[in-house]
């Protein structure tokens, strides 16, 4: 009726209302009652809660929050006084279905959730998940090393075409270059489809591929989500699909791979638990040598720099044992004559 005074009478929305003019007027010169004033402490209280949290909080953590502080309040209470305050806590995202499933027949399961691998490129993971954009969903699939929890392979698209799980695989096939890895995947129709299944036999990539319906199959790929979720898309709105990209982008390859830090991998970064745990040579191994050219003879007809000991000079006397060298001309001569010298001094 307050607000409304300027546009109708006092008595006429009394009148409709069924309240005495007179008791309208008294209710205005009353004072707040304690529950009202208790409840105006209670939201400034609550308002510095939410602030302090960086707007995460709700009514869980908000009631705990003043619990700690000694102030005895409902559950009911916090509720009622955030959402009159219009505040509310972090939630997680309504899911969005990425997995279509295929009628085509599926890959044999090889990880069994044994997601454990004693050096890199031997078993991979991978999955599908969406950025929620101001033009649109964006697509994001990721190819995972268990090793080191690496992304070594991604892509994003409008789309969720075979296209999508195509590009990743590339993506760490490339840059990996692996030898009979496991891929493991859900039953996504991307993943059953002809072409990547041509691929992964292209690439020497052996599928894998979980239960129907089971998240905890691919529990290694959803973890890196919860964390993509939590400390970007969950922090940030995106306006366009390429803002989205940049900031994916900047995540997996600026920050996630070689800088943050993985309690798993002992607080070390994907990059530098890869560094420390290569495999190093043994200490009688050599390196092979570098491929020389051919070298040519010289004119005396040995090779430059060869040597005539062992197995080269037992050839060489071979050689010279199993064929017949043309002498020059004037040594054709001079045998000859010295045979003519000989048989006259014979016969004499």
């Amino acid at each position: 009726m307050k607000a409304n005074q300027a546009l109708y009478p006092i008595a006429t929305m009394c009148h409709v209302l069924g309240v005495s003019t007179s008791g309208y007027h008294a209710w205005l010169r009353r004072p707040l009652s304690a529950r009202a004033r208790s409840d105006a402490a209670l939201c400034e209280r609550i308002s510095q809660i939410h602030a302090a949290s960086h707007g995460v909080y709700g009514t869980p953590r908000v009631h705990a929050e003043l619990t700690e502080t000694g102030i005895r309040v409902g559950c009911k209470r916090v509720a009622r006084l955030l959402k009159r305050l219009g505040l509310q806590g972090v939630s997680r995202r309504r899911a969005v279905r990425t997995t279509v499933r295929s009628q085509a027949p599926g890959a044999p399961d090889l990880v069994d959730r044994q997601f454990a691998a004693e050096e890199a490129n031997k078993l991979w993971v991978a999955d599908i998940t969406y950025i929620p954009t101001g033009n649109g969903f964006l697509y994001l699939a990721v190819v995972l090393d268990v090793f080191s929890r690496r992304i070594v392979g991604w892509s994003m698209a409008t789309t969720l075409h075979k296209k999508l799980v195509l590009d990743a695989l590339n993506m760490a096939v490339a840059v990996r270059k692996p030898r009979a890895v496991i891929h493991h995947s859900d039953h996504g129709s991307q993943y059953t489809s002809l072409a990547f299944c041509k691929r992964c036999r292209e690439a020497g990539v052996r599928p894998s591929m979980g239960s129907v319906g089971d998240a905890y199959d691919n529990a290694m790929a959803e973890s890196f989500f919860a964390t993509l979720e939590c400390e970007l898309l969950d922090r940030q709105r995106f306006k366009t699909h390429a803002d989205a990209r940049s900031a994916v982008f900047a995540f997996i390859e600026g920050f996630y791979n070689p800088r943050r830090r993985h309690s798993a991998l002992g607080h070390l970064s994907p990059a530098e638990f890869e560094r420390r745990h290569s495999t190093p040579l043994s200490p009688g191994h050599r390196k092979p040598g570098a491929v020389l050219g051919p070298v040519k003879d010289k004119p005396s007809g040995r090779a430059c720099g060869a040597s005539l000991t062992g197995p080269a000079r037992g050839a060489q006397r071979q050689r010279r044992a199993g064929t017949k060298e043309r002498a020059p001309r004037g040594a054709e001569q001079k045998n000859s004559a010295r045979h003519d010298k000989i048989g006259q001094r014979q016969v004499r």
